[in-house]
């Protein structure tokens, strides 16, 4: 149960910073809850539980144990929130839920948490189908996994289809086959769906899988080994050859994911490596005794973060929407174990055992996940050295002040002039930044049909002119270091002089023309004040600014395809006033397209049910303007 206060509701919202949090805790309960710090825009600056709310708020505003980046938090808090909560485990698992859905800016934050796939065998049909699925478990059915990727569920739901012919096709499919399909031709169908088997060996081969996936292996191939050798003895050799390819179907799965701790039925495995400031965590997903993979997590945290802290803060928010197992080992005993395990079980309705093992099978599992995690972080920090060392080669070229945060590529696609659109691509240190994309649809009336300099015109001054009215309503902005622009020196002048106009020529704009015959490495690149210049052939630079123009050419390609195809499904009809589906629908069934009614006359129009004569003569006058039809 929790009950949830708001500084909405307090006449101290003028109050900042540590006399803030100083008059918060004098009305703080003594309960255990959780607090969220607000800054000046509203943003949430951190979240945090506590046994006591009012003794740990406290702290912060008497400067206990604070660092430089604590300080700089407690400065920066206009406005907190506290909730208060029946324990300090239901305390833990809401600090947990705030954090993955605020992603405060002093808190560790798990980063690109997508959902894993699981594997189900549905329990809603005579003959149960065997499927991938994600999300949550409302059909019913038996539920495996997690599968840490795509690959890793496809290749077992592969196997399971080779060695128990379960079928995977739809109900609809099923209920209308009336000859066995293609999967049962290569082996991997029984085809219940025509009874060339019956539905009580087909539940046998359902009851088969469950328990491979149980982890029951041994127990599965033994049986499938009896009846070998059965179909041997009997001379049915077709037979024992289709239960051999079975066997060899699961003995290879079962020494691909095989573990070599048999005590480690289901468990998941976490190890955290950190360095520089950055951190990655591994995990592996451990069930029925087999590896069904692993992904790499790079969870934003600060250089003064304690290991213990970082994987505490990880695992509550990793778990926030996903199952539990039974075990959870890692590398790193996370800080406040005890009160993670009793969160956890009550999640979970049953126990769950978080473990930092010391020796033995279960140490090799966590080393194991350590070397990748130590590994995973390398590549990553390389890769930010390389992009580095890039950006700042880009920055060198164009005589940029700092390397680029924020560099913004634009180019313009249309045909002859039609549907015409701009296109804006953004990226940073990090890569592309899709989220930040923009597309606008060129419609100054008074622009040529193919003014490709009015297009750039126009998509510059609507970009940067509501870039300065939010500048002006004090929204938090940021602006690009550096603009290329897909063209030479008309349209880089356009941008120029828009730039100009709205008080913003600091903003760096490099003009990227094409190089002869269109030739990639023979760009020429201009910018004011300097003749046209080449990049060296083989400069990374050179390559990156490629495949930023590329990838802006092939958004602006795609937005106007886009433009152009909805363009196309457009009927003048539904322009007219009066016009609905119906009359619409009867027109061109009596006229066969939109040009056959703008053809017709009045005395052909009032001949189509529901078209009376003031109906015919405004469709006429729609498709003849400057004609009066009497």
């Amino acid at each position: 149960m929790t009950e949830e206060t708001s500084p909405a509701d307090s006449p101290t919202t003028a109050l900042v910073a540590a006399d803030l949090i100083r008059d918060e805790a004098r009305r703080a309960p003594d309960k255990p809850g959780v607090y969220r710090m607000y800054g000046e825009d509203g943003t949430c600056l951190y979240v945090g539980k506590a046994r006591s709310i009012k003794k740990r708020i406290l702290q912060y505003a008497q400067g206990r144990f604070h660092t430089q980046r604590i300080g700089l938090m407690v400065s920066l808090t206009r406005s907190m929130e506290l909730v208060i909560t029946a324990s300090e485990t239901e305390a833990l698992l809401l600090e947990s839920s705030f954090i993955k859905q605020l992603k405060p800016r002093f808190n560790v934050v798990l980063r690109d948490d997508k959902s894993f796939a699981e594997l189900m065998i549905r329990k809603d049909h005579r003959a149960p189908q065997v499927r991938k699925h994600r999300g949550a478990h409302t059909t019913p059915g038996d539920y495996f996994g997690p599968f840490a990727s795509t690959w890793a569920v496809n290749r077992t739901l592969n196997t399971l289809q080779k060695a128990f012919l379960l079928r995977s096709c739809s109900d609809s499919v099923y209920e209308t086959r009336t000859r066995p399909c293609m999967l049962h031709q290569i082996k991997r169908c029984s085809a219940p769906c025509t009874g060339l088997i019956s539905l009580e060996d087909y539940g046998d081969l359902v009851e088969e899988a469950s328990l491979f996936l149980r982890g029951k292996s041994r127990a599965v191939i033994a049986r499938l080994s009896g009846e070998m050798s059965a179909a041997a003895e009997a001379m049915d050799y077709e037979q024992a050859a289709r239960v051999r390819d079975r066997i060899r179907a699961l003995s290879a799965i079962s020494m691909e994911n095989s573990v070599s701790a048999d005590s480690v039925a289901e468990a998941d495995v976490f190890a955290l490596f950190s360095e520089g400031g950055q951190a990655c965590v591994q995990v592996f997903f451990y069930r029925g005794g087999q590896n069904w993979g692993g992904r790499a997590y790079f969870p934003r945290v600060d250089k003064t973060d304690a290991d213990p802290e970082i994987l505490a803060a990880f695992l509550g928010q990793f778990y926030e929407d996903k199952p539990i197992p039974r075990l959870v080992l890692s590398n790193v005993r996370p800080h406040e174990l005890e009160l993670l395990e009793e969160a956890f079980s009550m999640k979970a309705e049953r126990k769950v055992e978080i473990a930092n093992p010391r020796r033995g099978d279960k140490l090799s599992l966590v080393d194991h996940a350590l070397t990748n995690a130590r590994e995973a972080l390398g590549r990553k920090m390389a890769e930010g050295s390389a992009q580095g060392k890039i950006l700042d080669e880009v920055c060198e070229s164009f005589g940029l002040d700092a390397r680029p945060e924020r560099i913004e590529i634009y180019d313009n696609a249309h045909i002859q002039g039609t549907n015409a659109v701009g296109g804006m691509v953004v990226a940073g240190p990090e890569g592309f930044q899709k989220s930040q994309y923009r597309k606008f649809n060129i419609r100054g009336e008074d622009l040529t049909p193919g003014d490709d300099y009015g297009m750039m015109r126009e998509v510059m001054r609507r970009r940067f002119g509501r870039l300065v009215k939010e500048e002006d309503a004090g929204d938090e902005v940021v602006r690009p270091d550096l603009l290329l622009i897909d063209g030479g020196t008309g349209q880089l002048a356009e941008v120029l002089a828009v730039l100009a106009d709205l008080g913003l020529d600091d903003i760096t704009a490099v003009g990227v023309a094409k190089g002869p015959d269109r030739d990639a490495g023979k760009e020429h690149f201009f910018m004011p004040g300097k003749p046209p210049f080449m990049l060296p052939l083989k400069s990374p630079a050179l390559y990156y600014i490629q495949r930023l123009r590329d990838e802006a050419h092939r958004f602006a390609n795609g937005a106007h395809r886009t433009r152009r195809s909805m363009d196309i499904k457009k009927n003048p009809l539904d322009e007219i006033e009066g016009i609905g589906p119906g009359r619409k629908k009867a027109l061109l069934h009596a006229f066969g397209s939109a040009k056959g009614v703008g053809r017709a006359a009045v005395v052909d129009l009032v001949k189509v049910e529901g078209i009376n004569q003031p109906m015919a003569e405004r469709i006429y006058g729609f498709f003849h303007p400057a004609t009066t039809h009497r």
